[in-house]
């Protein structure tokens, strides 16, 4: 099914336009579904648009994925974080993995009453593992290093130590509302957006 469209009548005539358009006039975004290059890269440019059009007013964005590419959230985190306008989240359904991430670094961090939020270690993706014993080497490295600036990420936003991070990471760890706000992923929960 497509996005829906809104139909105005304006004194020029019809205009046709989607709802993603009317939300991105609000100052609100969705980072729904994977994070992959194609969504982080609509998402930067939304924040960039908004950025210019008022750089002290909040943007919005709304959150509902179970992750995906690490170089792409990481692309994302960085001009959330560069971009001089505040950054509220809210969690709606589920932030796992890049998406709590991208979640816990709002300035504003929300959770509709049923949401979660899913903190994991970086995971190797693919079909199976090949390659020379160096290469592997090189990937397991990589991936520590990975591990190291995500938890840093999340200690910074939760107050948490890395070491707190790392052991909760090491597993798939859910947290439900209050116990997100207990451990530091998120800030209120909200019943009404």
């Amino acid at each position: 099914m497509g996005m829906p469209n809104i139909i105005k009548e304006t004194c020029s005539g019809y205009i046709t336009y989607t709802i993603q358009d009317e939300m991105l006039m609000y100052r609100e975004l969705e980072c729904v579904g994977v994070i992959d290059e194609d969504s982080v890269n609509s998402l930067i440019l939304q924040l960039r648009y908004l950025e210019r059009q008022d750089a002290d007013k909040e943007i919005t964005i709304y959150i509902n994925s179970p992750g995906g590419e690490i170089t792409s959230g990481l692309a994302l985190y960085d001009v959330m974080k560069a971009v001089r306008c505040p950054i509220r989240t809210v969690c709606m359904g589920l932030a796992a993995s890049m998406g709590a991430i991208l979640f816990a670094s709002g300035d504003k961090r929300e959770m509709l009453a049923h949401s979660r939020v899913m903190i994991h270690d970086p995971l190797i993706a693919g079909s199976g593992i090949r390659g020379s014993a160096t290469y592997l080497d090189s990937q397991v490295k990589d991936l520590m290093n990975t591990r190291k600036i995500i938890a840093g990420i999340l200690s910074e936003h939760t107050h948490r130590t890395v070491e707190e991070i790392l052991e909760k990471t090491a597993k798939d760890t859910c947290f439900y509302g209050e116990d997100a706000i207990a451990f530091g992923l998120a800030d209120k929960i909200i019943t009404r957006l």
